[in-house]
């Protein structure tokens, strides 16, 4: 009933899982991923577990290989599972059951696997493992483009509904809930991939306004109105205003920082843009300086407060 790929990109050690299905919510159920240990694709008649249990078995220095055929020697009804993993070393291991409803099948590469069942047309694994592999671009790009193939050939013989892509980091973290690069998902669309790739766009776009809160330059106080950590943090403002196009929320912190720098014009401009499109922003601004965002002697602050 899905299509899905799992993946390590060679250059940024990136793990990442992608499917589609039609079947609702079906993020929820196969897509597995954790920073450094690996990534799962559980699917068919879905045991949920080969993906908890693949990191688990992963994470305590078992391979991708050796870690599925634990779990398939250790499971009667392995017959109608498919999974796909890949470990931290790029290692990947496939499973297709006998009783997987045809069209089912896999295909694996260096440091990816495909996998597919329900399909219409049984060219859809070489379909996608031929986009991933000749597809430029970062492992989203590159993950979009095997769904994406995979569809143009038919996809699911039922069609489709939702969608889902997990990315996490390749080193290890104590803390791997901040690894995710990607955790975005479709649970319910006419068109599950075209929505799949505008959140994974937005999801990239919001990395760059978390940048800008996380950096230091909101709190920090501003000595040089053109510093470069400004001018920085204002253009990825702007690129992530370029994607969310109708939500101003970028522009919005543009005009903060304008503010604090002094450069008030440009910050009128900025605010100006934002409350044109909820004009609630200026209220939210005199709420700042209370959590240190700006100073209360603001002249942005004091313009508002006039009301001019």
């Amino acid at each position: 009933m899905t299509y899905s790929i799992v993946a390590r990109d060679p250059d940024t050690e990136e793990l990442g899982v992608a499917v589609q299905s039609h079947y609702f919510c079906t993020g929820s159920a196969v897509t597995w991923a954790e920073a450094g240990v690996g990534a799962v694709a559980t699917q068919s008649i879905v045991d949920v577990g080969y993906g908890p249990r693949g990191l688990d078995a992963m994470r305590s220095g078992a391979s991708a290989d050796i870690a599925l055929k634990e779990l398939v020697s250790a499971d009667a009804m392995a017959a109608v599972r498919q999974v796909g993993m890949v470990d931290a070393s790029g290692t990947v291991a496939t499973h297709t059951g006998a009783g997987c409803v045809a069209h089912a099948g896999h295909r694996a590469g260096d440091g990816v696997t495909v996998q597919a069942n329900m399909m219409l047309r049984s060219t859809v694994p070489d379909a996608m493992l031929d986009a991933y592999t000749t597809t430029s671009g970062d492992l989203a790009v590159r993950l979009l483009a095997a769904l994406d193939a995979a569809e143009a050939e038919g996809g699911d013989i039922r069609g489709r509904q939702s969608a889902a892509m997990l990315i996490v980091a390749g080193q290890r973290s104590d803390t791997p809930w901040d690894a995710r690069v990607i955790d975005v998902r479709v649970d319910d669309h006419e068109q599950p991939l075209a929505e799949l790739r505008r959140l994974v766009d937005f999801n990239k776009a919001f990395a760059l306004v978390a940048q800008v809160f996380y950096g230091g330059v909101l709190f920090a106080p501003v000595t040089d109105p053109h510093a470069p950590e400004i001018e920085e943090a204002l253009q990825h403002l702007e690129q992530a205003q370029a994607v969310l196009q109708g939500n101003p929320e970028p522009t919005f912190w543009q005009a903060v920082i304008l503010g604090k720098a002094g450069r008030l014009e440009e910050a009128r401009t900025k605010l100006g843009t934002a409350s044109a499109v909820n004009a609630n922003w200026p209220e939210f601004l005199l709420r700042l300086p209370a959590v240190g965002v700006i100073a209360e002697d603001s002249p942005l602050l004091a313009e508002l407060r006039s009301g001019n």
